[in-house]
């Protein structure tokens, strides 16, 4: 089975059209706002768009069939792609100085982690921050294509349990209907974005401000215009509940979306992934909500704003707003929250692991890969006293096939492994136990801020340039799902079969 490389490369020359397309989209707002890097902007795009014509024209004789081979190649290999040249606008402004720097946080940006190296991000010009932002909009966009068209045909576990109930393919070949889901999925994910946009400006936000963070919020990325983030509007809750519900919705499975929109609400509301999803951020959000109120320092908690309906309604705001930003692995913030209590640290370093809803923008293990090992587990309860009983797990009343069970489970291993040896590599670099820790959840999960010296309030300037390298690996490998990137390592793969 040789590689299709003709097919692969016209992909990447794709990826590049629309990465330029973009980035001459982020020269309109900065000639808007007038912020002396148009050019620059305008040229990166240019040479981009450049690069995918000429890749598109040189490959434009290619077969149409696309194996799994060329799919992994496909999917690790253009965000890689997209990032190398993301870099463009920040070098050629000079707005991120260092190959190192840009290349991490356009990495951040495109895997929609959020960790920023940027020590004053209201001094930027506002043509790159649209940019940074849009790098946010661009990988959510990207991801949930791949997690509905893409993933379920690589065999990556999890996937398949919602595949079934979206158009997508069904062989070795790109399925005409993968175009038919993307546009219908890409048609919300810019809906939900256009009106929290008109929410936020409503609510008070400038428009720039409100269109970045709609940006950030719909691909639960986390890049903010504001150095308080989220945290910069405590005094109008308002604002931070539109953001709640927003990325609320983009941690839930996209195709629950189509389906409520189609007018199938119950078939949204009764998914058993669904349910969890919100049972689990409404318990986490009361016990978060009753610590901070009875034992928090608010002063500290409220950042320089005042509360405004009192300590109840900022304890649970807060606390709301903490546990779906962690869960959904966004990463906005709206206080230090590992100045709480110690309980409410290792409470949120937990809630790392957990993650948004499959077939969503978020990040993390994901929740319906919890339910089917959870299931799993109690089953093996009974499996030990009936070893002879049939006893498949069930997912939304279907048995779910064995072998995904089994990449479920694979994939947890991996994934610990992977914050393991992840914690370990860090560590070499003179990070402290609970800056190494935080720095590998949080980089392998998406999520943003991280523990210690990389918490919530602070940046990721300090780390070393290794760490850096390190850091945008773990993002790659967690936000494509492990196995995408981590089979191309295998002496295997490239064997010609």
């Amino acid at each position: 089975m040789k590689l299709n490389y003709k097919i692969i490369f016209h992909f990447f020359g794709l990826l590049c059209l629309f990465n330029g397309g973009f980035m001459l989209l982020s020269t309109i707002i900065s000639l808007i706002y007038e912020d002396g890097v148009t050019m620059e902007l305008m040229s990166s795009g240019l040479i981009v768009v450049l690069m995918g014509v000429a890749l598109m024209v040189s490959t434009k004789k290619h077969k149409k069939e696309l194996n799994k081979r060329d799919g992994y190649i496909v999917v690790s290999f253009g965000w890689i792609v997209m990032t190398l040249t993301g870099t463009l606008p920040y070098l050629i402004s000079g707005s991120i100085p260092g190959f190192t720097n840009a290349f991490f946080e356009t990495m951040s940006g495109y895997t929609t982690t959020g960790s920023t190296i940027l020590n004053d991000i209201e001094a930027i010009p506002k043509g790159i921050l649209f940019w940074r932002s849009m790098t946010h909009w661009i990988g959510g966009m990207g991801i949930i294509v791949l997690a509905i068209a893409i993933l379920p045909l690589l065999g990556i576990g999890g996937m398949q349990l919602f595949a079934a109930e979206a158009p997508g393919p069904n062989a070795d070949k790109l399925h005409p209907r993968i175009t038919d889901t993307a546009k219908r999925l890409w048609l919300i994910y810019f809906g939900y974005t256009a009106a929290e946009t008109i929410l936020l400006q409503v609510a008070g936000m400038s428009f720039f401000d409100a269109i970045n963070h709609s940006l950030c919020t719909l691909s639960t990325g986390g890049f903010s215009t504001k150095n308080a983030s989220v945290a910069y509007w405590n005094g109008q809750p308002v604002i931070q509940y539109i953001i709640i519900v927003f990325m609320f919705l983009a941690g839930t499975n996209f195709v629950l979306s189509y389906f409520a929109f189609k007018g199938k609400i119950q078939k949204a509301i009764f998914d058993e992934e669904f349910k969890l999803y919100f049972k689990f951020i409404a318990l986490f959000t009361i016990i978060a909500a009753l610590i901070i109120y009875f034992r928090a320092d608010f002063s500290i908690s409220s950042i320089d704003h005042p509360m405004v309906y009192g300590k109840a309604e900022a304890s649970f705001r807060h606390a709301l707003f903490q546990v779906i930003s962690v869960i959904t692995t966004t990463g906005f913030i709206t206080a230090d929250y590992t100045l709480w209590t110690p309980f409410l640290v290792v409470f949120f370093f937990g809630l790392m692991f957990l993650g948004g809803s499959a077939g969503s923008t978020s990040g993390g293990v994901k929740v319906v890969r919890h339910m089917i090992m959870i299931k799993n587990g109690f089953l093996e309860f009974k499996r030990a006293l009936h070893p002879n009983a049939i006893l498949p797990v069930r997912y939304n009343k279907k048995a779910v096939a064995g072998n995904i069970v089994f990449n479920i489970l694979g994939f947890f291993i991996l994934y610990m492994l992977s914050f393991i040896v992840g914690a370990l590599v860090f560590s070499m670099f003179n990070i402290d136990f609970e800056s190494a820790i935080g720095l590998s959840a949080s980089s392998l999960g998406n999520v943003g801020p991280a523990l210690g010296n990389f918490g919530p309030v602070n940046n990721y300037a300090e780390l070393p340039a290794l760490g850096k390298w390190w850091a945008s690996f773990l993002m790659l490998i967690g936000r494509l799902e492990l196995f995408t990137v981590l089979i191309l390592l295998t002496p295997f793969f490239w064997r010609n079969r």
